[in-house]
């Protein structure tokens, strides 16, 4: 099931909303739980045993191992833990490289990193083993994040687990948040996807043709996954939970090490805090240093799939960022702020089409396109008939991904003129995207697939 879906906005939400609000509070977590499984069996029916056996198996470590705390057996559990979670994950997302046609549960590494986060903090004694097996499971199951994040921790929402009160400030914001978030998906990402789909179709390519479709995915990616992640986060603000941020504007970045630092927040900080620093992080010396940004990269890269060019998409930016840690920083902090951004955005915008390639030929010829390699034309009319239809779109989205939407939001919502214009712009929104979507398009989110 689909948050941009009319079924999920008009009949499972509401249903929830109504239902879990009608409940008393010491049943709200039975209800969100119960929820999420409903919500994750009308896309994955079989798949629903994993994810309830990720929640039960992780409930059962984390028990032992608190009792344990401190022995060898709680490290051995920890170790056994997490083989059975990568095994699962592996198999199940990393079997292509060898086979074919094994399905690919949805959310498989989103809620496999939370339920090893979990574990791992009670093993680190950061966070105590939760005794309650539907307490932990509709922290496992949530639906709001369950499919493709923000990875939250248990330490995010242990306390609001526990106890929570409905807060009419916070259901207000999450409402607009989860509906901008909406309009992101459906009115940016699912519009400026068109342009992408019209470049894979086409029979002929241009030089222009291949950077505008580099540059509307590397814009459809942000909206679309940014997007899901302010309505996650706004369903959980609905519910009473605070979900860790994911995106902060990544494409205003002076370094790629920024870009990072704002690019799904999330999963970085995941890797860092797991695997990085275990591995001994920057405290160490420099060829083992290269190593654990190697190990890390490539890890990130492979975390999105089984398959080379998410590899290499790891490898590229592990190498990057080695570089600016090396010494390229210092140069970067004394150029101008245009040329860093043009210098960021040009690895992102390559990136992301090494990132979205079907085949490692396929890629092959995006970039022969982009670099006008092989004969391809600079320009023709099928180009430019793209660029004047798409322009006006191009401009929202690139305006959209900066700061500056939200600072004039921000200057109105504090005026006198901001509790008529908000509620407004809010239902504008949302007709918007039920418009757009009453047509029955279909409309996945692109980290679905991660």
């Amino acid at each position: 099931m689909l948050f941009s879906s009319i079924s999920f906005l008009y009949v499972f939400l509401p249903l929830v909303l109504l239902i879990y609000f009608a409940a008393p509070a010491g049943i709200r977590n039975y209800v969100l739980l119960l929820a999420s499984l409903v919500f994750y069996f009308c896309g994955e029916p079989v798949y629903t045993l994993l994810l309830i056996f990720s929640a039960a198996s992780n409930y059962l470590y984390s028990l032992y191992i608190q009792r344990h705390a401190g022995e060898g057996r709680a490290k051995a559990a920890l170790l056994f833990a997490v083989i059975v979670n990568i095994g699962i994950l592996g198999f199940f997302k990393y079997a292509d490289f060898f086979m074919e046609d094994i399905p690919l549960p949805i959310g498989i590494s989103f809620f496999t990193f939370q339920t090893m986060s979990y574990t791992i903090d009670v093993y680190r004694q950061k966070v105590a083993a939760e005794r309650n097996l539907l307490n932990l499971s509709a922290y496992v199951c949530l639906f709001p994040q369950l499919i493709a994040g923000p990875i939250v921790r248990y330490s995010d929402v242990a306390e609001r687990l526990h106890e929570r009160k409905p807060n009419l400030a916070e259901i207000s914001e999450g409402v607009r948040r989860f509906v901008l978030g909406l309009g992101k998906k459906v009115l940016i990402a699912n519009g400026i996807g068109g342009l992408c789909a019209a470049y894979t179709a086409a029979d002929t390519k241009t030089v222009l043709f291949a950077w505008m479709y580099a540059i509307a995915f590397t814009l459809q990616i942000y909206f679309d996954f940014s997007g899901y992640s302010d309505m996650a986060i706004g369903l959980g603000k609905i519910f009473g939970f605070r979900f860790p941020e994911n995106f902060n504007y990544p494409y205003i970045s002076k370094s790629v090490t920024e870009f990072w630092r704002r690019w799904h927040m999330t999963l970085g900080a995941w890797f860092r805090d797991y695997v990085y620093i275990p591995l001994g992080g920057n405290r160490v010396k420099t060829g083992r240093w290269l190593f654990n940004m190697a190990a890390v990269w490539l890890l990130t890269g492979l975390w999105h799939g089984a398959n080379w060019n998410f590899a290499i998409w790891g490898i590229l930016y592990g190498l990057l960022l080695s570089v600016e840690k090396l010494g390229l920083a210092k140069v970067l902090d004394k150029m101008p702020a245009p040329v860093c951004h043009i210098y960021v955005m040009f690895f992102v915008i390559c990136g992301f089409v090494l990132f979205n390639g079907s085949s490692m030929e396929t890629i092959g010829e995006d970039f022969s396109c982009l670099f006008g390699a092989g004969g391809t034309p600079l320009i023709d009319s099928l180009s430019l008939y793209y660029l004047k239809s798409y322009l006006g779109l191009f401009l929202i989205a690139i305006v959209g991904a900066t700061p500056l939407a939200a600072r004039l939001a921000s200057k109105v919502e504090s005026s006198w003129a901001g509790a008529v214009l908000e509620p407004i712009l809010v239902g504008a929104v949302l007709l918007a995207v039920t418009a757009y979507l009453v047509d029955g398009s279909f409309n996945p989110f692109l980290y679905f697939r991660f």
